[in-house]
């Protein structure tokens, strides 16, 4: 176990260097919450390892941290998810967030095949765009092994539309005289990543002092969506065990579907549940004790996520990121514009807007 650790100690140091002074940075500056530490630790990382290459002892410990910890920030992301409050309130969103979900990996699969995309950076800007930006592509990345380049792409592509959104759904919102509940319903759809989910309905509440309501309501609906994070993986997981069969890679490298499942989506679910029997359980003092650990474990999945980023941000070759991201961003760009489009149609549709 110490011959473990100390193997893995030069890699982690490298990563938490990266890491903790982009966690840091928007704690200090609570406007770069809108671009979030995950994305900042993985452009620090590219820049990093242009000027500075590590010694291949150290590559263990960044492997480690771009993996391992990377699956347990989606572990610990359960303890963010009450069950029962998401089906009291996030499941009046459900037939928009199944719609733009089916809608994102419809596009994607188009673009991936008249564009030819490489496959597993489509997959991963897909899922991104439909269920929960990082997350969604943290918790995907293993099942599909896909590499660290095609996860810093995915990022980056999220990243851009993301702050997009931040910036111009308070506004656009208003113009087009959306309620506050539609709002909160087209953030928590219609925006990638919590953060800019945060930030949009965050802006809406101040633009219209609404006290906080929209910014609360967006975040379940968001949460909602992210439990798509579930069926997702797994199907995923199948597809990859079918296509390995039938290229026949599966009979060489022994590839099962115990060997590919991901367990960590399996502890993310439990996670979840108890977060919601001590929430349904508990009261007074006791439930106040337990909502304090439950937060302190969704900050240390968020760091998580952002040591996980800095060690992908290290291992990615930004000139050929650079050269082969224009498909990519079409793509991503042509999932953002669909989903917006029709997240707006479907409360339309159902009377809301």
């Amino acid at each position: 176990m110490k011959t473990k650790l100390m193997t893995l100690a030069p890699g982690v140091g490298v990563c938490l260097l990266i890491a903790i002074p982009a966690w840091l940075l928007v704690k200090w500056i609570p406007v770069l919450e809108i671009i979030g530490a995950p994305v900042i630790a993985i452009l620090a990382g590219m820049v990093v390892t242009i000027f500075w290459r590590s010694k291949p002892r150290a590559q263990s410990g960044i492997g480690f941290c771009g993996k391992v910890v990377l699956q347990c920030a989606v572990v610990l992301l359960g303890f963010g998810l009450n069950l029962s409050t998401i089906a009291k309130v996030g499941m009046t969103s459900l037939p928009i967030i199944l719609s733009t979900i089916a809608t994102s990996l419809i596009v994607s699969f188009v673009l991936y095949k008249l564009l030819r995309i490489p496959a597993k950076t489509a997959t991963l800007v897909g899922v991104g765009s439909s269920i929960c930006g990082g997350s969604a592509i943290a918790a995907t990345a293993p099942v599909i092994d896909a590499d660290d380049s095609e996860v810093a792409q995915s990022i980056s592509v999220i990243f851009l539309f993301n702050v997009i959104a931040a910036v111009v759904f308070p506004t656009m919102g208003g113009l087009i005289g959306l309620s506050n509940d539609g709002f909160a319903l087209f953030a928590g759809t219609a925006v990638n990543d919590t953060s800019s989910v945060t930030a949009a309905a965050s802006t809406w509440d101040s633009l219209h002092g609404t006290g906080g309501s929209v910014l609360a309501s967006a975040t379940i609906v968001k949460l909602t969506r992210t439990l798509a994070i579930i069926p997702i993986t797994l199907v995923l997981a199948v597809l990859r065990l079918r296509k390995e069969k039938k290229t026949g890679s599966a009979g060489k490298s022994n590839v099962s579907l115990k060997k590919i499942f991901p367990m960590f989506i399996l502890y993310f679910v439990l996670a979840s549940v108890i977060t919601t029997i001590v929430s349904m359980t508990l009261s007074g003092g006791a439930l106040e004790t337990a909502d304090t650990v439950f937060n302190g474990l969704k900050e240390l999945s968020k760091f998580f996520i952002v040591l996980a980023m800095a060690a992908i941000g290290y291992n990615t070759d930004i000139v050929k990121l650079i050269k082969t991201g224009a498909k990519p961003i079409f793509q991503g760009l042509c999932c953002w514009v669909s989903i917006t489009g029709v997240s707006l149609l479907m409360q339309h549709v159902l009377g809301i807007w």
